[in-house]
């Protein structure tokens, strides 16, 4: 089985200082196999720190990233799961299930993780999974001046995925568990 964490949308330093320490208590070097982040890491600073978490880290670009050469959609195959990396400030209207949907089947991908909105979100939509993991540190975004740090674990078995979900609710981690399995 094959660890795989999943988040973005962190804006530090720009709209917020820092991943909440909750979850660095969890994110804990050696833990995780491969890292998916759907941009706004903003800073070398912040991808560094990712890198101590994991050193397989697969990042796409989001509208206030300082490094340019990161691209803009990336396809990444784990296990028997194709994962697709988008932004999502280019998919219209923002978060929209037949865009990202459209989005998933040009990338031809098993489960497509986007970004942008800062809000969790997870669809079952063809028997495709959509996730966005939503803003690990909880910066405010463009619709919302408060949202609710989050971010996901993908625990990969070939075909089959177990999710979880962590929320920073009232200063205390929730946890909730889901399933994926390719068809």
């Amino acid at each position: 089985m094959v660890l795989v964490l999943c988040l973005g949308d962190l804006h530090v330093p720009y709209r917020t200082s820092d991943l909440p320490q909750q979850f660095k208590d969890i994110l804990l070097p050696g833990k995780v196999q491969h890292i998916l982040c759907t941009g706004d890491v903003c800073t070398k600073e912040m991808y560094d720190y990712l890198k101590t978490i994991c050193t397989s880290i697969h990042v796409v670009k989001g509208q206030f990233d300082d490094d340019h050469a990161y691209p803009e959609r990336k396809v990444v195959k784990i296990g028997d799961l194709k994962f697709g990396l988008v932004h999502g400030h280019t998919v219209i209207p923002w978060g929209d299930i037949n865009s990202l949907g459209m989005v998933q089947r040009q990338m031809d991908v098993d489960v497509l993780i986007s970004g942008h909105t800062h809000e969790f979100r997870t669809y079952a939509y063809e028997d495709k999974l959509l996730i966005n993991p939503g803003s690990a540190t909880g910066a405010y975004s463009s619709k919302e001046s408060s949202t609710t740090p989050s971010f996901c674990l993908f625990d990969v078995d070939a075909s089959k995925a177990t999710i979880y979900t962590y929320k920073l609710k009232n200063g205390e981690v929730k946890k909730e568990k889901m399933f994926f399995e390719k068809r």
